[in-house]
């Protein structure tokens, strides 16, 4: 039995697929088989039932798969001590995003790691929420930034930030003269969502109940309609199919700001200039991003290099978490 073995095992268990799981572990689809096949000949169980469709993994062997994600975890985690009695920092870290952080917190965050811990270069992927999870999970990734809230994984939880919601408009829509809007107005509009998948999406129907009738096209509101990202749907605000809301860092400088929004829009150029962005009235919705790892992982001081960097990135409008 063979550290590489257990990392074929625990690919095919995560794919359902053999060729897939080969590409992910950049081998071949037959030394892989090969290989699974000499284990389980070794241990004398089945821990792949294979078909024409799809591979499932045999209860028995359920609990290899859990245990062979232990056996790698713990094996990295060798390596890890050793790195770390010569530099806590002085190795990779493998951090995801979500898709509705990622473009706004990155430009300076990357920065800020590069600044204080330039030993320690982020390897970095965007994804949803229940992937991202997933992969800190079997160990694919050592620490996630994402949004509250999200499944109970017992993975260690650090807050970083708050941050609240903007309205989006169009540039000629009757609210966009006005300094703040409230829900109550703009639930009479049609609202832009992001598509199923994302958790912005739940974020913003489970803060305003009001747009969870939107997809109903219920009495006296407007129907809504699905875009695959937050820019994507600005562009369909600014060419006036409705209105959104959208992350506080997803605002471009000084585009809150009435004295200086026109020339933030001529600044940016695109439709930019068709667009307003307005505060919500009274207390805004709002997100909790925090830092999500795994109990197990032993990079102690990498992790709050992280959260040190994340501090000192600019945050306009979200209340810092420590």
């Amino acid at each position: 039995m063979t550290l590489t073995e257990l990392k074929y095992v625990v690919a095919v268990a995560r794919e359902r697929h053999f060729g897939r799981a080969a590409e992910a572990c950049f081998v071949s689809q037959p030394t892989l088989s090969v290989a699974i096949k000499k284990l389980e000949e070794e241990l004398d169980v089945k821990i792949f039932e294979r078909s024409a469709s799809e591979v499932t993994v045999t209860p028995l062997g359920q609990e290899i798969v859990r245990q062979a994600q232990v056996v790698l975890e713990q094996a990295a985690a060798i390596k890890e001590i050793a790195k770390r009695g010569k530099d806590p920092l002085a190795a990779p870290l493998r951090l995801g995003l979500i898709y509705t952080i990622a473009p706004y917190l990155l430009p300076d965050l990357v920065k800020q790691v590069i600044e204080r811990a330039r030993q320690m270069p982020l390897i970095l992927q965007e994804n949803f929420t229940a992937r991202l999870l997933e992969q800190l999970r079997v160990g694919e990734l050592d620490a996630a930034i994402l949004a509250e809230p999200f499944p109970d994984t017992n993975l260690a939880v650090a807050p970083l930030y708050d941050e609240p919601f903007v309205a989006v408009v169009p540039a000629d829509h009757p609210l966009a003269t006005r300094e703040a809007v409230s829900i109550d107005e703009l639930k009479r509009e049609t609202m832009l969502l992001l598509g199923a998948g994302h958790c912005f999406r739940d974020h913003v129907l489970q803060v305003c109940p009001e747009f969870a009738r939107l997809s109903d096209n219920a009495e006296g509101i407007q129907k809504s309609f699905e875009g695959s990202s937050l820019e994507t749907i600005k562009h369909m605000v600014a060419a006036g199919m409705g209105v959104t809301l959208v992350p506080r860092l997803s605002v471009p400088r000084g585009a809150l700001d009435p004295a200086t929004r026109e020339a933030t829009a001529a600044s940016l150029g695109g439709d930019a200039h068709h667009l307003r962005y307005l505060p919500i009235a009274g207390e805004p919705p709002s997100r909790r991003v925090v830092l999500v790892w795994r109990r197990s992982f032993t990079r102690y001081e990498a992790i709050a290099a992280l959260r040190n960097a994340v501090y000192t990135c600019e945050l306009p409008g979200c209340q810092r978490l420590t």
